[in-house]
């Protein structure tokens, strides 16, 4: 399996492995550590791997192109608009002639729902009215504590990372989403993995998912568990460890059904109208079969 050397996927497969909840269920997971998010996707289109970690947009696109990857959630886990404790900024629209940074580029998924929303309730462009800074995500939180940036849209790790040492939430992007109309917690990252791989290997790929599931019970009940994390997650306090342990936990998904999958397909609609072809790919809907169907007991 192909995952980022530092992404929050690792706690979970640690789990599985110190618990050999892999053995446990029929298969032997080996990690795979990659410096980038390109470098895991283009393992997994070179079967160097069998499962990767990504969004169903991108699966969705793969599918229009004739590659059929499949998506099993992760997590709801998103990210965050964030502003200094004493930020004069209350609302989305206060962000017009502003610098904001931004995680993940032009076609970020949570900068693309934060302007469908501030079109929505104001009928500002934000695109047009503010300045928009793109680049890593440490270096925008850097940016923000040495105010560089007014404020910050982030992924959920580096938004507990901020909101540890005081910042301020204004708005996650799971309440973007609502405000969009979105009822359910729609899990955006997942494991991925070709879909035929998984028909002929339906053994490994349903004990991989029983086993993330277990590790996630784990994580969510015990916090013993957390201590055996602890260096795996770099941080430099505990109120940075709780925050990130409890953004994880917050974040492992309750529901994956008919109604989130109905929602997923509603973001995409959203998505589409900001992001286009560039974001989805040369389609105008989710592609049939981008959710792994086949239940596990």
């Amino acid at each position: 399996m192909a995952v980022l050397k530092f992404g929050t996927v690792n706690w979970e497969l640690d789990v599985i492995k110190r618990h050999g909840l892999d053995r446990q269920q029929g298969f032997n997971l080996e990690v795979l550590e990659m410096a980038g998010k390109q470098a895991t996707m283009v393992a997994l289109q070179a079967e160097s791997v069998d499962i990767a970690v990504s969004d169903w947009i991108w699966v969705s696109r793969q599918r229009n192109e004739g590659k059929a990857f499949t998506f099993v959630p992760y997590s709801t886990a998103l990210g965050a608009l964030v502003v200094p404790q004493d930020s004069p900024i209350t609302q989305i629209k206060d962000l017009q002639g502003l610098r904001l940074g931004i995680a993940g580029g032009p076609l970020d998924k949570s900068w693309l729902l934060l302007q469908a929303l501030a079109f929505h309730q104001s009928g500002i462009e934000l695109d047009k009215t503010l300045i928009p800074v793109f680049a890593a995500p440490p270096l925008l939180n850097q940016q923000l504590k040495q105010k560089r940036i007014e404020a910050v849209l982030n992924f959920w790790p580096y938004v507990a990372r901020l909101e540890a040492i005081g910042m301020r939430q204004l708005i996650s992007v799971q309440e973007v989403s609502q405000g969009l109309g979105i009822q359910n917690q729609v899990p955006f990252v997942g494991y991925v993995f070709d879909e035929q791989w998984a028909k002929q290997n339906k053994h490994l790929i349903q004990g991989f998912i029983r086993a993330t599931n277990q590790a996630k019970q784990i994580m969510l009940n015990s916090d013993p568990e957390w201590e055996q994390l602890r260096l795996l997650m770099k941080v430099p306090d505990e109120a940075t460890f709780i925050a990130l342990r409890e953004g994880f936990r917050a974040g492992i998904p309750s529901q994956w059904g008919a109604a989130e999958q109905n929602d997923a397909k509603q973001l995409f609609d959203i998505l589409f109208k900001l992001g286009g072809k560039k974001l989805v790919g040369n389609t105008t809907q989710l592609a049939e079969g981008t959710f792994w169907s086949n239940s596990v007991e």
